[in-house]
């Protein structure tokens, strides 16, 4: 009887985490359109996760380049293609991993952040203090921030 009582209380519980999670979607997509638009925020975001990301995801890029250097090239000196090596390596982490990487480290890196400075600013009161003067705290924090995550992602990782 206690394992059914389990299962339907985690079937509850994960409904109610989607409900949760619709909510706060509509809420972000209704936010984002509707006037006043923070461009200035968007922009300082934008800039302090897109730019300040750039050097870690080249960092990490040249780190597999050389990684998948080692690990290709005994195989193609046995067949003696070693001049496909450069190719190879950059077709596969430009079209193929490395966009993964990209968002697993920006998602990393940003999400910290984000949380930590958000985390922060709850605890100071800062997010109370937006409210009390008028200021939408969920449009000027949250819906900055995952405009200019989306944007920057799409920027960073494009591989066309």
């Amino acid at each position: 009887m206690a394992d059914k009582k389990s299962f339907f209380g985690n079937i509850k519980s994960f409904f109610e985490e989607l409900g949760d999670l619709s909510r706060f979607a509509g809420r972000f997509f209704r936010e984002a359109v509707t006037p006043p638009f923070e461009f200035r925020e968007l922009l300082k975001q934008s800039y302090y996760m897109g730019n300040k990301s750039f050097f870690l995801v080249a960092v990490t890029g040249f780190i597999l380049g050389v990684v998948f250097t080692l690990q290709t090239r005994p195989t193609l000196e046995e067949f003696g293609a070693e001049a496909y090596i450069p190719s190879m390596i950059s077709i596969s982490i430009v079209r193929e991993i490395g966009p993964v990487i990209i968002a697993l480290i920006c998602a990393g890196r940003i999400g910290s952040s984000i949380g930590a400075e958000l985390g922060s600013m709850k605890v100071t009161e800062q997010i109370d203090a937006m409210e009390v003067s008028g200021t939408n705290p969920f449009k000027f924090l949250v819906v900055t921030r995952i405009a200019a995550t989306h944007f920057d992602d799409s920027f960073i990782g494009d591989t066309r």
